[in-house]
């Protein structure tokens, strides 16, 4: 699964949290103004966590508010636990909170996936289903390809895994699947076990994927996936590979400080 000619990376060292929050916030801005150029919605899966959480409060305030109509947006997500939606584990909830209650998204643009049902594989189908009603492509069960996101936002956990892809699962494997049941690492390492994601079909067709990353904690582990060998069983976020894409990494300088041969750039 290693990335292409057309998936390599660019990163993008900012100064701190804030500023890696507003260039996510300009990107969003520039592929919705892009979306709507052609006459569509802008399609869009959130993340959870909290570096997210402060770019969908950037988005919900001046001047990104006024930059971008929440009623052209399709809010889809890369991946949830298996909790209510109004849990507070929920990224659901998190997403409600600090972006779509503040900018009144429309109900009927927001799809969430309903990790809260006792049967996640059926779940996970009929967001497969959601996924392709709204990007307006043939259902994965009717012989369609994965669709085409316009933006992918992504983190990077601290074991290496993005979304709920985590280390040596079988979803990593998924060659067909669009979105899957999957399993955390069980408590105390990380909370609800249980998970709905994203698979790398999906992810490879991402017109742009986002990755945000911030802060010193995590500065030994980007190095070891932007820089280290190709090794993405270990390493999942090293299999997101956009095919036809751009991969983006929007880091701080605490992050990135221990980068020695990705590309980086500054600003």
């Amino acid at each position: 699964m290693s990335a292409g000619r057309a998936s390599r990376p660019v990163v993008r060292r900012l100064a701190d949290a804030e500023t890696v929050a507003r260039a996510g916030a300009g990107e969003w801005v520039r592929l919705f103004r892009a979306a709507r150029a052609k006459g569509r919605r802008f399609r869009v899966a959130l993340a959870g966590g909290s570096t997210p959480r402060r770019l969908y409060g950037t988005l919900a305030a001046e001047p990104f508010a006024g930059m971008w109509e929440p009623a052209g947006v399709d809010f889809l997500f890369g991946d949830e636990r298996a909790v209510a939606p109004d849990a507070a584990e929920s990224n659901y909830r998190m997403a409600r909170e600090a972006l779509l209650d503040p900018v009144r998204a429309p109900a009927a643009r927001v799809h969430r996936m309903e990790a809260e049902r006792d049967d996640l594989d059926a779940a996970a189908r009929d967001y497969e289903a959601s996924l392709a009603r709204v990007c307006g492509t043939r259902p994965r069960d009717a012989g369609g390809p994965p669709p085409s996101l316009d933006l992918v936002l992504l983190g990077l956990g601290p074991d290496g895994h993005t979304a709920s892809l985590f280390p040596h699962a079988p979803a990593l494997r998924e060659s067909a699947r669009w979105v899957v049941a999957a399993d955390a690492p069980p408590p105390p390492l990380l909370p609800q076990a249980r998970r709905l994601t994203v698979t790398f079909p999906l992810l490879r067709r991402a017109a742009m994927v986002v990755f945000l990353v911030e802060g010193e904690s995590k500065a030994a582990r980007l190095a070891e996936v932007l820089d280290g060998p190709a090794d993405p069983e270990r390493l999942p976020a090293q299999g997101v590979a956009p095919v036809a894409g751009r991969l983006v990494w929007l880091v701080d300088r605490a992050a990135a400080s221990k980068l020695v041969h990705a590309p980086v750039v500054d600003g």
